[in-house]
């Protein structure tokens, strides 16, 4: 076989259990590297900073919050509190006020790229990934924009609207936003105030700034973000990928298609021009991608047999991929989205799978960080419950960062 940069052209089997193209077996590594939902979730969470990782993977002396953010390329936010937990989980030490911070200062910022769903992005990046996904995510919702009786022309007034409340450095609420769609003449009932601010969001005229309360303000995007890259379309595509892979995988081309909303079509042909730089793997039939600093991790024991996160409803671990059935028993769906209703509740996480949620009990002036196992009979184990216990603490104590 001949070698391209890191990978080794054609697969190599590790124990007869899984191919991996891109790595030599260790000496010695057989029967250890085999693969389980348990290792491949647990990758995952290596991937995404959520373990403390060797060389090449995001580690806890190099993670600031708008480090983590961008090397998760795009993290989702639709639930705001559980989006500063998330950033959170993944920089050692941070409060919720560092990350509050960080919108506040414009290091990290909020919008609309993928899928009509917020997300944390740096705020560098926004602009590019806008240009490949915002066109196709508008035409998407033309059929809902016509029930709407949102017209090009609309748009227009509206986005006059916005840019003379905020431009100059001003900032607005939602609520004062709208009421200057209303004095243009364009009606907000209905869903059409928040479609209005998408479409304007996803053009890059406006983006989400800093925070006031709970609230987040709207500010002129070119204002906010002074700097952007540009790259051309496949290029574009080609780095989102190889950024999903490096800070998701082991994922699948068709986890990044539903995650970016790109056409399969277009990913398989950037995925043919950086695969050199990637690695893929079989498992249960399947192949997956990840990056070779991840799969090196199959050369011993992968870390986190023993780790138990509580995660926030939305993270990246469960809902960045199209097929989450890998860390999430098909079984035990229903009790984290009931009802499908779209509300995902917090997960505890343990040893890289899911095992449960978790709930918040105020009381009286503090927070009761309650677990819920799927397993109602055992409950957590001893040591699980343990390690649930000091999570819970590292999340009062994030919370607690932002009192004054």
């Amino acid at each position: 076989m001949r070698e391209q940069g890191h990978a080794i052209v054609g697969p190599r089997s590790y124990d007869g259990s899984m191919a991996v193209a891109g790595r030599r077996p260790s000496p010695g590594v057989k029967g250890r590297t085999r693969l389980s939902r348990g290792i491949m979730g647990r990758l995952r969470l290596a991937s995404q900073g959520l373990l403390d990782a060797p060389q090449g993977l995001p580690g806890p002396g190099s993670r600031t919050v708008p480090d983590a953010v961008r090397w998760m390329a795009a993290m989702q936010a639709q639930d705001l509190q559980g989006a500063l937990w998330a950033v959170g989980q993944r920089v050692p030490g941070a409060g919720v006020g560092d990350v509050r911070a960080a919108l506040d200062r414009g290091e990290i910022v909020r919008s609309w790229p993928m899928r009509g769903t917020l997300h944390l992005l740096a705020p560098e990046d926004l602009r590019w990934i806008l240009a490949v996904t915002s066109e196709r995510l508008i035409r998407g919702r033309a059929g809902r924009h016509r029930q709407l009786g949102i017209t090009p022309g609309d748009v227009g007034a509206a986005r006059g609207a916005a840019l003379r409340l905020v431009s100059g450095g001003g900032a607005a609420t939602r609520e004062e936003l709208f009421q200057s769609f209303q004095a243009a003449g364009q009606s907000t009932a209905g869903q059409r105030g928040i479609h209005l601010l998408g479409i304007l969001c996803q053009r890059g005229w406006l983006v989400q700034g800093p925070l006031r309360g709970k609230q987040q303000l709207v500010v002129a995007f070119d204002e906010w973000i002074t700097e952007s890259r540009a790259l051309d379309r496949g290029a574009a595509i080609a780095e989102l990928l190889l950024r999903y892979v490096r800070s998701h995988g082991p994922a699948t081309e068709r986890d990044f298609a539903w995650w970016s909303g790109i056409p399969l079509t277009e990913v398989r042909a950037a995925l043919a021009g950086v695969r050199h730089e990637l690695v893929s793997l079989e498992f249960e039939g399947t192949s997956y991608w990840l990056s070779p600093a991840t799969a090196a991790l199959l050369d011993g024991a992968v870390p986190g047999a023993r780790s138990v996160l509580a995660l926030p409803g939305f993270d990246e671990f469960l809902l960045g991929y199209a097929d989450r059935s890998l860390v999430l028993p098909a079984e035990h769906s229903n009790k984290i989205v009931p009802g499908g209703n779209g509300m995902f509740k917090r997960t505890i996480v343990a040893g890289g799978e899911v095992v449960g949620t978790w709930a918040v009990a105020r009381n009286g002036a503090g927070a009761a960080v309650v677990p819920e196992p799927f397993d109602t009979v055992n409950g957590l184990r001893p040591a699980a419950q343990k390690s649930f216990e000091l999570q819970a603490a590292k999340y009062r104590k994030f919370l607690a960062s932002g009192k004054s």
